[in-house]
């Protein structure tokens, strides 16, 4: 039996009665290093401070953020070890919720009552398979990608039971490293060895990032036909919806999934952008009603929400609710970055929507905010400068437009960015932009290979690792970056810093265009140099 005394738990319960039995239980199974949380919010504090092996939630923890949404922030944001165990315990039968919290695949979920032996019988469950997979996480933790795949392999030998697990994971893995036709031939295996509906899912993926967009419909489709409440293949049909522009057919999909499944607010929030897009204004209003109220008590709470609420009402004319929404940003939101620029952005569109002069102040003082690295979108910047433009303020949507293209992560943004001036028959201006945006990033690039050909390695690194910062949703130019930093560590040496910063640029490319075909020879350059200087011989001392 592992040694349960090594385990340190957190319990997340609000009620004081069922925290002491719980807790009662957890001593019976040989747990003893526990720690309490009675709300979302402290949980999350704490799981930021320290690591848990095991997290045993209550789904209703009462006002704030339930426990399904305290395990979307923990996934989303990447707050645990892969190795953490998350358990969710929950008294609520109907499906909804229960449906919700399971999708987003914590360790396991027990309905009450249950008794210690069923709570002991499934974490050593979790345990053991925790173990076998240790090896693979500490090389995924450590970004030895290839390494992670090769380990992959070993485990499916070593511990056949898990045999499907190791290839779901490698498969993973092929995708993370941009190699869909290798991910995509997994995925077609694991079908055919065992016909589940996430190997299908799977494969849906690999079409998906290779831009088979039909044959991604096709399996979606049938997915979410034989299962109405399969809600990752909904989101991911949804998804293939939009890629090909058809975005009233991304927000019926994503209708469909939340009244399956109404509490997942990432699903929430992007069907009420839909819905605005699509001038759906009813249901803009109630699904932006319900994100606001949702995230509210959330530690990764964003103030756009509330813009998008505005402009929703703003549009059905209830000018004074959408000014009580407001004064709850000012208030709830206060002290965040982006709350002053989403503050002036919603006054301007009531004031633009009322006539009020007032509007310019507010447009000047959102362009000014929006100046700083405050984290607002890209489609946020957009709807700014449209607001610009239809106040005269040319040169300033001009100014936001150019911001937008500098850091567009495809071409698809940069057309949009440009429709903003197509719209107000300025389509010539758009290009302007556009050529200038292409211009400067290639002027940059040319500066940092001179630098790199004068012998200025820590230089060219310098500034190109500035640019990365500056346009941080630009695969181009977090590559070159990238590359900067490689070309130093080829030149001059393997250092910690250097090696850490491309291994992030690396991952920050990765994630932003996983097919780029720059990507695989960048990173086969990086894990060339890791081989080269020694770097990889930390992985004789796993296990």
């Amino acid at each position: 039996m592992s040694n349960l005394g090594e385990i340190r738990a957190l319990l997340v319960e609000p009620h004081a009665g069922m925290r002491v039995s719980l807790h009662n239980m957890l001593n019976l199974c040989g747990i003893n290093k526990i720690e309490h949380a009675l709300t979302a919010g402290t949980a999350l504090r704490a799981i930021q401070n320290k690591v848990f092996d095991l997290v045993l939630c209550e789904y209703d923890l009462g006002v704030g953020q339930d426990g399904q949404q305290l395990l979307e922030d923990v996934r989303h944001h990447k707050l645990t070890p892969l190795s953490t165990i998350f358990i969710m315990v929950t008294a609520e039968r109907a499906y909804a919720k229960v449906v919700s919290a399971a999708e987003l695949a914590p360790s396991d979920y027990l309905l009450k009552p249950f008794t210690a032996d069923m709570l002991l019988e499934r974490v050593l469950k979790a345990i053991e398979k925790r173990k076998a997979f240790v090896e693979v996480h500490t090389l995924m933790e450590q970004g030895f990608v290839r390494e992670s795949i090769e380990a992959c392999i070993t485990g499916e030998r070593v511990h056949p039971k898990y045999a499907i697990d190791f290839m779901r994971l490698r498969a993973e893995l092929h995708v993370i490293l941009g190699e869909a036709a290798e991910a995509e031939a997994l995925y077609q295996t694991l079908f055919e060895l065992k016909a589940v509906a996430w190997a299908r899912l799977g494969l849906a993926k690999t079409l998906f990032m290779q831009g088979r967009y039909q044959e991604a419909e096709d399996i979606l489709t049938n997915l979410v036909n034989e299962n109405n409440k399969y809600m990752d293949a909904y989101d991911w049909l949804a998804k293939t919806h939009e890629a090909i522009g058809a975005l009233p057919q991304a927000k019926t999909v994503l209708d469909t999934a939340v009244a399956v499944s109404p509490h997942g607010v990432r699903r929430l929030r992007k069907l009420g952008a839909l819905a605005l897009e699509t001038g759906d204004i009813e249901t803009a209003e109630t699904v932006l009603k319900k994100v606001v109220s949702k995230a509210k008590f959330s530690e990764f709470r964003d103030p756009e929400d509330h813009v998008k609420l505005v402009n929703a009402l703003v549009k059905k004319g209830d000018h004074d609710q959408a000014k009580s929404v407001i004064r709850d940003l000012e208030k709830n939101m206060a002290g965040l970055k982006k709350t002053e620029a989403c503050r002036a952005i919603s006054a301007a569109m009531v004031h633009a929507s009322t006539g009020d002069a007032r509007v310019i102040e507010e447009l000047e003082a959102a362009v000014l905010a929006s100046k700083e690295d405050i984290g607002l979108s890209n489609d946020l910047k957009i709807g700014l400068a449209k607001s610009c433009l239809e106040n005269n303020k040319e040169d300033a949507a001009s100014e936001v437009i150019m911001e937008v293209m500098r850091n567009a992560p495809n071409q698809n943004l940069v057309s949009k960015a440009m429709g903003v001036f197509e719209s107000a028959g300025k389509g010539h201006l758009g290009k302007e932009l556009a050529q200038r945006s292409q211009k400067e990033v290639k002027d940059l690039v040319a500066l940092g290979v001179q630098k790199a050909k004068e012998g200025d390695f820590r230089g060219s690194v310098d500034l190109m690792s500035s640019a990365a910062r500056k346009s941080p949703d630009n695969p181009q130019v977090v590559l070159n970056a990238a590359l900067a930093a490689l070309k130093c560590i080829e030149n001059l040496g393997w250092d910690a810093s250097t090696g850490a910063l491309a291994k992030q640029l690396i991952e920050s490319a990765a994630r932003l265009d996983p097919m780029n075909n720059r990507l695989k020879a960048i990173r086969g350059l990086y894990e060339e140099l890791q081989k080269r200087f020694g770097i990889d011989a930390v992985r004789a001392k796993i296990g």
